[in-house]
């Protein structure tokens, strides 16, 4: 069995933060039935590029986020829907949804609501804001967490603050939502009191930000960009190779013994103004006199070429395009890409971080088609027959 073999979970939401914490349970055996308003399904489906399968078609983004789901449709718009909605929550351990905040309340169907129906039940909600507070109610993106957050302030080159290159709040909230579930789900078991998990994409991009908040409550400093530099630790960053870029933290009075002696230059341990890390650390010394040293020795090899040699000694690695990537021997050895499947078209995903030695994860190679499970999901948790499910289809319920 898997670790949650037996837990069911209806989804209500789209795109990414939502999508990939209900993956996430679900790569940990949790039964999924996301759950799609059939005039509006998630409209990551649309996202390009595409799976193509003869004249079938799937977002590779749409199947990367939902592998291991069922799906079915249902409107939450139609009163029907919503009774139907309440019936499946009564046979559920959670509900997840991504709205923006009260939607949930004004269709009848929010914590509140559900809860009398299932006393146990842990109903996730993540949104931009949170659900209360008096940005609650403002419709919000991964960016509007990071702006806020002060993330967007701090990332960078200096003099030109640059949004992070993923959606680092969606994903952010994504892994907060999954440990508050699962925690929420925990405590049901064990008290038969289920609870309301509140996650908002403006907490979790805050809590990504570092040392930031006390570097100004305690030392009273605003950070700013730095780039590929850290504002404590040289030399920690970027530094220029024969063919491209390597990130090395060599700081550390060890690390720095090792490189110096690798690269034929002991004698600089003797150095007054740089045998010790705090010298090193200090800007005007590092940019005089020891990144000069490390860019002259970098630029005589290969990217490569310098993992190769030094990544088991100090900290050095290649930094990777994603074509590279894909290639990497550690990543393949610990099944980080998976196949993807369509058909008879596969394509490679990333596969799960969770490795469990009692319970290991073996993630579903595929995601469903809109509705793909109606059949057989309304007819176990309501006991509709195909007839019940057509007459629903034609009046816009299903």
């Amino acid at each position: 069995m898997k670790p949650l073999e037996g837990v069911t979970i209806l989804d209500l939401t789209r795109v990414v933060a939502g999508p990939y914490s209900t993956m996430i349970l679900s790569d940990l055996g949790a039964r999924v039935i996301k759950i799609e308003n059939p005039n509006d399904p998630d409209y990551t489906r649309a996202f390009t590029p595409y799976i193509v399968d003869g004249e079938k078609r799937m977002s590779a983004s749409f199947l990367q986020y939902n592998r291991n789901k069922e799906a079915i449709t249902l409107n939450l718009k139609e009163p029907e829907g919503k009774a139907i909605f309440k019936e499946l929550v009564k046979k559920a351990d959670i509900v997840f949804e991504n709205y923006r905040a009260g939607i949930m309340d004004k269709l009848g169907l929010g914590y509140q609501d559900l809860k009398e129906l299932n006393p146990k039940l842990v109903y996730t909600a993540i949104s931009g804001f949170g659900q209360s507070g008096p940005y609650s109610s403002w419709p919000a993106y991964d960016n509007s967490g990071q702006a806020l957050s002060g993330l967007w302030s701090i990332n960078g080159m200096p003099g030109s603050p640059t949004r992070i290159g993923t959606i680092i709040g969606d994903e952010a909230a994504t892994f907060f939502a999954t440990i508050g579930t699962l925690s929420a789900y925990i405590h049901a078991q064990n008290t038969g009191e289920g609870q309301l998990v509140d996650v908002a994409q403006l907490d979790s991009s805050l809590a990504l930000t570092e040392y930031a908040v006390v570097n100004y409550t305690v030392g009273g400093q605003v950070q700013k960009p730095l780039g590929n530099d850290h504002n404590l630790c040289r030399p920690y960053g970027m530094f220029e190779t024969k063919d491209g870029h390597v990130f090395f933290g060599g700081y550390t009075d060890r690390f720095w013994k090792t490189t110096c002696e690798y690269f034929g230059e002991p004698e600089l341990l003797n150095d007054s103004e740089i045998d010790t890390m705090p010298k090193r650390f200090i800007l005007e010394t590092y940019n005089r006199k020891v990144l000069p040293k490390i860019n002259e020795w970098f630029s005589r090899y290969t990217s490569q070429e310098l993992q190769d040699a030094l990544a088991d000694k100090v900290p050095l690695t290649s930094i990777n395009s994603m074509d590279k990537v894909l290639e990497d021997p550690q990543l393949n050895y610990r099944n980080m890409f998976i196949d993807g499947k369509y058909g008879d078209t596969s394509v490679k995903v990333f596969g799960t971080p969770i490795k469990m030695s009692g319970t290991p994860l073996e993630p579903s190679q595929r995601a469903p088609e809109i509705g793909e499970n109606n059949a057989e999901i309304y007819e176990e948790f309501l006991g509709y027959d195909e007839k019940k499910l057509e007459e629903l289809h034609q009046r816009g319920v299903l």
